[in-house]
């Protein structure tokens, strides 16, 4: 049987990650902490659309996490089948097609690619402006153009040297920063001792009543963005068949887990009073004001919650780096974008091409945050931190219009999986929860990132041009068989 080289298909390294690796993977790229930090206000109605579930938040969550799971289900039987680098893409182009697959992973690592851009242009502000005037006391002895290219390069040495060390740094980043919160809302749901009530799983506690818990889902499903990067790796696992279906599954299931009782502990913690959990000033930063001496914590305690933040800040943009590079990559191995993509270091069999790439792209993004003040600029807001939000608004609404194509696809593309009523609910449930978050991603939605919809469909038209003129070749994962399950068994 001829190998991927003499083929003239590029190969990655050995498959040594395991089922821990993988999951550090989906894990680092959600942020749960991130998340837990600044987005839990959004699911209680602090969002430009003003509904929200409120003090039933936790209850939003849980939905949010089942329509999740849905999504996360399809992924895992796709996962049996292909286990190439770039996996996302392949999956659709099973259930849609090679054309509208291609487009849809132009879409797909187009969008985390400008995430994992998105995170070195906060790292800059949040340490310039965060970290040093509020943990040490200073300011800051370095420019905040200069703190993002530290970030960058340290990326970039940490892909390059191997994707174990990638996931290895991600499991010790979002693992200690995860720990670490965890604790903190077991001590404040300690403190609000005979206050702690299950109020917080009533539907009915939703100030706007149904509409709310819907909006609540809608920005609910935010927080779960990346759960299915595990299968990117699938090419570099040691079993791919199995780890990669658990991995997806268990880091849904782990992190809704987390994500439950972050929401209580903040609902909770703010005494079941709906004006105080969307308090501007409390709702900016939710977990940093549970932490202060007002509630139930210290100066010292805020300290160590920033830091924390800031750990799990970095385990995202790695993971979003891992991840992107593995799909440009993928793409560059089919000859959809150019084909010095996928070059590969000999000596570490990382994608090296893809990674100067999407550095290079996170150090264009920086050079705009520095320069041109007027990109993305929104009122009262620092240039840099106005730029990650609009950053990571179009790359999450990229990725969510990938999870609705994903789940159309799957009536097809799953069309003989033994669990055929399995694949209708989970599809329809996952469309429900793909199309929803789209919706949330365009209704009310203030200026900039208004118009983060249209930019995302000029990118997805563009690519829809692209790799219908550059036809490519046979996908990798149809021609190496080591890259294919016939099925999901």
């Amino acid at each position: 049987m001829a190998s991927g080289q003499e083929l003239g298909y590029e190969r990655l390294g050995a498959k040594r990650l395991s089922l821990v690796d993988v999951i550090a993977q989906s894990v680092g790229f959600m942020g749960p902490v991130f998340s837990a930090a600044f987005l839990i206000p959004l699911i209680a109605g602090f969002s430009a659309a003003g509904k929200g579930a409120g003090v039933a938040t936790p209850f939003a969550v849980l939905l949010a996490a089942i329509g999740t799971f849905a999504l996360g289900w399809i992924v895992a039987q796709y996962a049996k089948r292909v286990h190439a680098a770039g996996s996302l893409y392949d999956y659709v182009s099973m259930g849609l097609g090679q054309q509208a697959g291609a487009a849809t992973g132009w879409l797909y690592y187009g969008g985390t690619t400008v995430l994992a851009s998105a995170i070195a242009v906060l790292v800059g502000w949040f340490v310039h402006d965060v970290v040093f005037p509020s943990v040490f006391g200073v300011d800051s002895p370095l420019p905040m153009i200069v703190w993002s290219a530290i970030y960058v390069a340290a990326v970039f040495l940490i892909m390059y040297l191997g994707v174990q060390l990638s996931t290895r740094v991600q499991l010790a980043l979002a693992l200690v920063s995860a720990a670490a919160l965890l604790l903190f809302f077991v001590k404040v749901i300690v403190d609000v001792g005979g206050g702690n009530s299950l109020r917080a799983l009533n539907p009915a506690e939703a100030a706007d009543g149904l509409p709310g818990i819907l909006f609540g889902v809608l920005y609910g499903v935010l927080i779960f963005v990346g759960f299915e990067t595990a299968a990117n790796l699938a090419e570099e696992t040691a079993e791919p068949k199995r780890e990669i279906p658990r991995a997806v599954l268990l880091t849904v299931v782990i992190v809704s887990a987390f994500y439950l009782i972050a929401s209580y502990a903040q609902v909770a913690g703010f005494g079941f009073d709906p004006n105080l959990i969307l308090d501007p000033e409390i709702a900016a930063a939710p977990v940093f004001a549970l932490g202060s001496p007002d509630f139930y914590g210290s100066d010292l305690i805020v300290k160590f919650l920033i830091v924390v933040v800031f750990l799990d800040i970095m385990a995202v943009g790695l993971g979003a780096a891992v991840a992107s590079t593995r799909g440009v990559f993928a793409l560059a191995r089919d000859r959809r974008i150019p084909g010095a993509l996928a070059a590969v270091s000999e000596s570490r069999g990382t994608p090296l091409g893809a990674i100067v790439f999407v550095e290079g792209f996170s150090v264009l993004m920086v050079l705009f945050a520095e320069l041109w003040d007027g990109l993305f600029a929104m009122p009262e807001t620092p240039h840099y931190f106005a730029m990650f939000a609009w950053l990571s608004t179009f790359g999450g609404f990229c990725l969510m219009v990938v999870y609705g194509l994903m789940a159309v696809g799957a009536f097809r593309g799953l069309a003989d999986h033994q669990n055929r009523v399995g694949v209708i609910l989970a599809g329809l449930v996952g469309l429900a929860t793909a199309v929803g978050a789209v919706f949330g991603g365009i209704y009310k939605q203030p200026n900039p990132t208004n118009l983060v919809w249209v930019y995302a469909a000029v990118w997805l038209v563009l690519g829809i041009i692209v790799t219908t003129l550059v036809r490519g070749r046979e996908p990798a994962s149809q021609v190496l068989a080591d890259l294919r399950s016939e099925t999901e068994i």
